[in-house]
C-alpha cells in the first residue's frame, strides 16, 4: 500500500504482477471534479476499472450512506471507466469528460503479463472561483462549516453553475439564484451569474416561461423556477452595479410574469402546467406543493414576490407604466390569497383551497410578501415559530424561511435551524446535500446558502440601493458575538468587518470603499458610515 501511496503523491511507480486481480478504494478526502491522468506501460490484454463515488453506501439499493466517513461492510456503487491495455509502453489514458466525488474504486486484472502503472492522478476543473471574501464567528462550529459550503459551490461552478457534479449537472434556475447569491457575498467575479441570468433569458419559450434548467437536450419548465429567474435578476440590480446588464434581461422578466398572468382565475394563477417543483419536503409528492396542480397558496405567493420585484425595477428604470401594472397585479393576487387561504381558526395561510396542509413555505413566502397585517399577521408568525404540524422547509426553501425570519427579527431561530449544517463534519461531508437524509445527492450548491445570511442576515449588510451604490448593516447577530470579515464590492474593494456584541452593546470597525457611504443600525439607532474606517460603538 505504501507504494500506492507514494505512487499517487506523484513519487514512483507501481507493478502489477501477470495473472492478479487487485482492488483498493482511495479517500481523496475531500471532493473533486477531475480529469483522470492515467499512464501504464506493459500489461497486453489487463483491464483497469476506475469507479468513481460521492460516498459508500449501506447497501446494493437505496440512497442510505451513513456516515460519509465509514468504509468498512459498506458497498460501492458509481459509474466505471473500463481501460483495455494494448501492452505498449507509456500509453496515456483520460477520459471524454470529468468525474466528480470523493471516493475512487480501482480495480487491475491482469492477464499474462505484468503491468507497470507510471502515473495515476487527477486533473481538477472547475470555474476559478476562489473565497475572496471572509467571515468569521466566536463559533468554532459554523467557522468549520463555511470552507465545506463554498467547496460546495466551486464543485457546482464549472461552464455553467449546475445543480450538482455527480447526476445531471445541469443548471436549474431554483438552484442558480442562491449560488448566484454566495458568489456575490464572496467574488469581485460576477461573470457566471451574469451568464447564468444572460441564459435562462435565451432559454423562454413563447409562452414566456423560462426552461427550469438550461442549457439542456431535454427540455424542462419548471414554473416557480421562473420566478426564481425573476429574483435572480433582481438580486443583480441590487448586489451589482451593472444596470445595463438588467435592463437587457428586462424584457424577459415581463414576458415570465405576462406568461403567469394566461392562468389566472378569480385573480389566482391556477393549473399552470409543468412540474410545479417547490422544496423536497418529505409529504410532497414530487417536491409538488398542496394544490400544485391547481391553485397553490405557495406559487400564488411567488408570484406575488416576483411581481413586486419586477414592478420596482421597472419603475426604477422609468417604465412606471409597466411598473403600476405590476404593482396593481401584484395587489390584486395578495388579497386573492389572504382571502382564500387564510384559516381563522388555524390562525395561518392554508398551503390549498380546503385547508387540509400548511407549511411554513406560505408562511414565509407571506411574510417576504407583506400578504398579511395587524391582528392576522402576529397571528400568522406565531404559527409559523411555534405550530409543530406543518410541513418545514428543507435545505433549498430554508434560504426563503431564513429571509423572512431576517424580516420579523428572528435570527436565533435561524441558528437553530443551521444544526442541519453544523453537524455535517462529524457525519463525514465535506459539501452539503440536496434533501434531507437519506439524501441522494452529496454536493448541492443550493445548500451553501447560509454563507449568504452570515453576511446579509446575521451581520445585516445588504445593498441600501440599487447597484450597492450604498450599503446598510442592521446586525442581528443572534447568540454570535464576533463578525469578522470582508465582503467583495462592486467597486473592486472589500468592505471590511470587525463587530463584538456583548449584551445591548456592539463595539468594532467598519471600513468602506473610498466611494461608498451608508448607515449602520443597532436597536434603534442609526449613524452614518463614511468611506475609510468608522469607529463603532454602543
Amino acid at each position: 500500500m505504501a507504494r500506492w501511496q507514494e505512487m499517487l503523491r506523484g513519487r514512483g511507480a507501481v507493478t502489477v504482477d501477470p495473472r492478479t486481480r487487485l482492488w483498493l478504494i482511495i479517500d481523496l478526502d475531500d471532493y473533486y471534479c477531475f480529469y483522470l491522468e492515467l499512464v501504464t506501460s506493459g500489461g497486453a490484454g489487463a483491464q483497469f476499472i476506475l469507479s468513481w463515488a460521492e460516498s459508500l453506501y449501506e447497501s446494493d439499493t437505496g440512497h442510505d450512506k451513513g456516515n460519509r466517513n465509514a468504509v468498512e461492510g459498506k458497498v460501492f456503487r458509481g459509474p466505471q471507466d473500463r481501460f483495455i491495455l494494448d501492452g505498449g509502453e507509456k500509453r496515456r489514458y483520460d477520459t471524454l469528460w470529468w468525474r466528480s466525488g470523493r471516493y475512487v474504486e480501482i480495480v487491475v486484472e491482469t492477464k499474462d503479463e505484468a503491468v507497470t502503472i507510471e502515473q495515476l492522478a487527477w486533473r481538477e476543473t472547475r470555474y476559478p472561483f476562489e473565497m475572496e471574501g471572509r467571515i468569521e464567528t466566536d463559533d468554532a462550529r459554523l467557522d468549520a462549516v463555511v470552507p465545506i459550503m463554498y467547496r460546495t459551490l466551486q464543485m457546482c461552478a464549472h461552464e455553467t453553475f449546475m445543480d450538482c457534479p455527480y447526476y445531471e449537472q445541469l443548471m436549474y434556475a431554483g438552484d442558480t439564484r442562491l449560488q448566484a447569491l454566495v458568489a456575490y457575498m464572496t467574488s469581485f467575479d460576477d461573470r457566471l451569474p451574469t451568464l447564468a441570468n444572460a441564459m435562462f433569458d435565451w432559454s423562454r419559450a413563447p409562452d414566456g416561461l423560462t426552461k427550469s434548467r438550461y442549457p439542456s437536450a431535454v427540455p424542462q419548465v419548471i414554473p416557480p423556477f421562473s420566478l426564481w429567474w425573476v429574483g435572480m435578476v433582481y438580486d443583480h440590480y441590487l448586489w451589482r452595479d451593472r444596470h445595463d446588464r438588467v435592463q437587457s434581461w428586462l424584457p424577459g422578466v415581463d414576458a415570465v410574469l405576462a406568461g403567469f398572468a394566461r392562468y389566472l382565475k378569480d385573480d389566482l394563477v391556477d393549473g399552470i402546467p409543468g412540474w410545479n417543483f417547490c422544496d423536497w419536503v418529505p409529504a410532497w409528492r414530487g417536491g409538488w406543493p398542496p394544490d400544485g396542480e391547481g391553485a397553490s397558496a405557495l406559487i400564488n405567493l411567488i408570484y406575488v414576490y416576483a411581481l413586486d420585484r419586477a414592478a420596482e425595477m421597472e419603475q426604477y428604470f422609468g417604465q412606471r407604466d409597466l411598473a403600476a401594472h405590476w404593482r396593481g397585479l401584484a395587489g390584486r393576487v395578495r388579497r386573492a390569497v389572504a382571502a382564500t387561504y387564510w384559516d381563522e381558526g388555524r390562525g395561518m395561510l392554508a398551503d390549498d383551497v380546503a385547508h387540509e396542509h400548511y407549511s411554513e413555505h406560505v408562511q414565509a413566502l407571506a411574510i417576504l410578501t407583506d400578504t398579511l397585517d395587524g391582528p392576522r399577521r402576529q397571528r400568522m408568525i406565531h404559527g409559523l415559530l411555534n405550530d409543530p404540524d406543518i410541513q418545514r422547509t428543507t435545505i433549498y426553501f430554508s434560504h426563503y424561511l431564513f429571509e423572512a425570519l431576517q424580516v420579523i427579527g428572528e435570527t436565533g431561530r435561524i441558528y437553530e435551524r443551521l444544526s442541519l449544517w453544523l453537524d455535517l463534519p462529524d457525519q463525514g461531508f465535506r459539501t452539503t446535500l440536496e434533501s434531507p437524509e437519506p439524501s441522494r445527492s452529496d454536493c448541492h450548491a443550493w445548500g451553501a446558502h447560509p454563507i449568504y445570511h452570515l453576511y446579509a442576515t446575521f451581520l445585516g449588510l445588504r445593498p441600501a440601493e440599487p447597484g450597492f451604490r450604498s450599503v446598510r448593516i442592521a446586525p442581528r447577530p443572534g447568540p454570535l458575538t464576533r463578525l469578522r470579515g470582508a465582503l467583495p464590492h462592486p467597486s473592486g474593494q472589500m468592505i471590511e468587518f470587525d463587530l463584538r456584541i456583548e449584551g445591548d452593546a456592539l463595539r468594532g470597525a467598519v471600513t468602506l470603499p473610498t466611494t461608498l457611504e451608508g448607515s449602520l443600525v443597532w436597536h434603534d439607532t442609526t449613524v452614518p458610515l463614511r468611506p475609510g474606517e468608522n469607529t463603532i460603538v454602543f
